[in-house]
C-alpha cells in the first residue's frame, strides 16, 4: 500500500463516525452508517459532497495497468454509475447546468500483470476520493491494488460510493473525502448453484455471477451433474447428457468455457462438482452399465473398473475447462444398499472381503485419486471426513453442510474446511431470517490461530429443487449478501449485539441497490425468503 495513503489515512481517521443507528425511514438515510456492502477493513471519510464528470476518464498505472480485465471491468462500472446520467445536454447548457466537476478521471494503479486467479489471490486495494487542492482544478479518485482483482473490488466500492442526484441530473460522492483501505478476511467466499434439480440458461447464471461481483463473492460452486439430470457435454462419453431433462436443456463445452471466461473477468472462480458416487443415477440414461442394475440405479456400480474409466474421462474433459485448482467430488448421502443387494456387486464385495462402508471408502479415494493426478485439491461433503477421517488424503479440503462443529474438527486434524452449516446457510431454507445468515460464524470453536488459517471461508448454497429462472435471484439475494459481509468484513466491525439498528439499515439499503442493478433480490424482513412485498411503499421500507 502506498505511503501517500498511509499518511492520509491516518491524518483523517478522526473523521469516522461510529455506528450506531438504523434507518429512520425511506427519505432519509442515516449517516451515522456507512452504505458500502460488505462493510471495507478501514475506512475514513469527511462532510463534502464532490461531483463527478459523465465523461469519467481512466488513468492507468503499474504493471498490470492496462489489463483488459481491468479495462472491462472499468467500463461496466461507468455504466452502472452513470446509468441515469446522459452527459451534458445543449438543453443543460442553457439551462445553466453544472459544467465544472470535482472529479474527472480515476486512476488505477495495479502493480502485478498476472491474471492468474486462484484461490487466496490477492484482493486487497486502497481506494481515495478527494477533490484536488486550490492549485489544481482537476479531481481524482485513486485506486492502487496488487492484482487487478483487487482493483475490481476497489471500483465495487467506488461504485456504491456514487450516487445519482435527481435534482441536479449529476452523479455525487457524498461524505468525501474518502479513504479506504481494504482486504478481504477469508479467501474463499463462495454460492453453490444447482443446475442438476433445475435448468438455468446460461445467460442466468451469467446474471447470477455478475450478482456475486456486487457482494465480492469470489468462487460459484457449480453443482452441474445430479442423479436427477446430467446436462453438461462430456466428449470422451458423448452419451452421457442423455441423462439431461430435454434436448435443450444442455451445457456445451463451449458454454461452460464461457461462463468459466465470464466469472474471471469478475474476479470469480469457477469450482465444478460430479458428485459421487452417490447423486449419480442420471448417468445410467446414456450408460446403463454405470447403474448396479436396471432397477437399483446408484450408487454408481463400484464393482468395475469402466465406472472408474468413465469418471477419469468425465475429469480429463472437465480439467479442459475449469482452471480452478479445488474441484468437488461430492461423496455425500450414499446409500448402498444398491450395492448389498445386487448379486454381482456382492460378489465383488465378498472376493475383496470389503464391507459396503469399505467400498464407499474405497470409491471416494479413488476418485480423489483421480482428481489429484489431473492436479486438483479435491474437496468432498462432510460424510467422507465423518466416516473415515484417518483415511482421506491429506490435500481433501472437508465441506460442511449438515451442522455446526465439524470445521473445528476438520481443522484439529490439519484438513482445510469450507463451512455451509445447512441451518444457516442453505438458501433453500426460506425459513432462516436473514439474521441467523448474517450471525453465523465459520470460525465458531476455533480458537487456535493455526487452525483458523485452516477454514478457507464458506459458501452459502442455492439448492434447486423449488428454484428456477422465475425465483433463483429472489432466492439468493439478498440473504446471500448477508454471508457475504460475514465473509469479507472484519469479524469485529460485523458482531454488534443490535444488528437491527447496524447491519439490518445497510442490508435493506444494498438490497435496493441490486433492485437498481436488475437484480430481483428479495425484501429482507420478510418471515419468507424470496415473498413478495405484501404492500405498497419504498424499496427502503421492507
Amino acid at each position: 500500500m502506498s505511503t501517500l495513503f498511509l499518511i492520509l489515512f491516518v491524518f483523517s481517521h478522526s473523521l469516522c463516525v461510529l455506528q450506531t443507528q438504523g434507518l429512520n425511514s425511506a427519505d432519509e438515510v442515516n449517516d451515522s452508517l456507512t452504505y458500502i456492502w460488505p462493510l471495507p477493513f478501514e475506512f475514513t471519510f469527511g462532510n463534502k459532497t464532490l461531483s463527478v464528470h459523465p465523461q469519467l476518464s481512466l488513468v492507468v498505472g503499474g504493471n498490470g495497468g492496462n489489463s483488459s480485465i481491468l479495462r472491462l471491468g472499468f467500463d461496466r462500472y461507468k455504466a452502472i454509475i452513470f446509468k441515469n446520467s446522459h452527459g451534458v445536454s445543449s438543453f443543460d447548457r442553457i439551462r445553466g447546468m453544472r459544467l465544472s466537476y470535482d472529479v474527472t478521471k480515476l486512476k488505477v494503479v495495479v502493480h502485478s500483470d498476472s491474471e492468474d486467479l486462484q484461490l487466496g489471490v490477492d484482493e486487497s486495494y486502497t481506494l481515495f476520493v478527494q477533490k484536488k487542492d486550490g492549485q489544481s482544478i482537476v479531481g481524482e479518485a485513486t485506486i492502487e491494488a496488487n492484482t487487478v482483482y483487487g482493483a475490481l473490488r476497489a471500483l465495487e466500492t467506488f461504485s456504491q460510493l456514487c450516487t445519482f442526484d435527481y435534482g441536479s441530473k449529476s452523479v455525487q460522492v457524498y461524505r468525501a473525502p474518502w479513504y479506504i483501505r481494504d482486504s478481504p478476511r477469508f479467501a474463499y467466499r463462495g454460492l453453490l448453484l444447482d443446475t442438476s434439480r433445475h435448468y438455468l440458461p446460461v445467460d442466468v447464471i451469467k446474471q447470477v455471477i455478475e450478482s456475486m461481483s456486487y457482494a465480492k463473492l469470489n468462487v460459484l460452486h457449480w453443482h452441474i451433474i445430479d442423479r436427477e439430470s446430467f446436462p453438461l457435454e462430456i466428449p470422451s462419453h458423448p452419451k452421457l447428457w442423455k441423462g439431461s431433462y430435454t434436448k435443450w436443456e444442455r451445457y456445451t463445452v463451449e458454454d461452460a468455457l464461457e461462463i468459466v471466461s465470464f466469472a474471471k473477468t469478475r474476479g470469480i472462480n469457477v469450482m465444478a462438482e460430479v458428485d459421487v458416487p452417490g447423486h449419480a443415477e442420471s448417468w445410467g440414461a446414456g450408460y446403463p452399465n454405470l447403474w448396479p442394475s436396471t432397477s437399483c440405479k446408484e450408487p454408481l456400480d463400484v464393482s468395475k473398473s469402466s465406472t472408474f474409466d468413465v469418471v477419469s474421462g468425465i475429469l480429463t474433459d472437465m480439467r479442459k475447462i475449469f482452471p480452478f485448482e479445488l474441484f468437488h467430488l461430492g461423496g455425500d448421502e450414499v446409500n448402498t444398499t444398491c450395492w448389498s443387494s445386487t448379486q454381482h456387486v456382492k460378489q465383488w464385495l465378498q472376493q475383496h472381503n470389503m464391507t459396503t462402508k469399505d467400498a464407499y471408502q474405497y470409491f471416494v479415494l479413488k476418485a480423489q485419486e483421480i482428481a489429484i493426478s489431473k492436479n486438483w485439491t479435491p474437496v468432498n461433503w462432510e460424510e467422507t471426513f465423518n466416516t473415515f477421517p484417518t483415511k482421506l488424503n491429506p490435500k481433501t479440503v472437508v465441506h460442511n453442510w449438515l451442522g455446526p462443529g465439524v470445521c473445528p474438527k476438520a481443522v484439529a486434524k490439519g484438513f482445510r474446511c469450507i463451512f455451509s452449516n445447512q441451518g444457516v446457510w442453505y438458501l433453500d431454507h426460506l425459513d432462516v431470517p436473514w439474521e441467523d445468515t448474517y450471525n453465523a460464524e465459520p470460525l465458531e470453536g476455533i480458537n487456535d490461530v493455526s487452525q483458523q488459517k485452516l477454514v478457507l471461508g464458506g459458501e452459502v448454497c442455492m439448492w434447486g429443487e423449488t428454484a428456477d429462472t422465475s425465483d433463483v435471484q429472489q432466492t439468493i439475494w439478498p440473504r446471500a449478501a448477508a454471508a457475504a459481509e460475514r465473509l469479507w468484513s472484519r469479524r469485529e466491525a460485523t458482531s454488534s449485539r443490535n444488528g437491527n439498528l447496524t447491519a439490518l439499515p445497510r442490508l435493506q439499503y444494498f438490497r435496493c441497490l441490486l433492485n437498481r442493478r436488475g437484480v430481483q433480490a428479495a425484501p429482507v424482513t420478510n418471515f419468507y425468503a424470496r415473498s413478495p412485498p405484501i404492500w405498497s411503499g419504498s424499496c427502503y421500507d421492507q
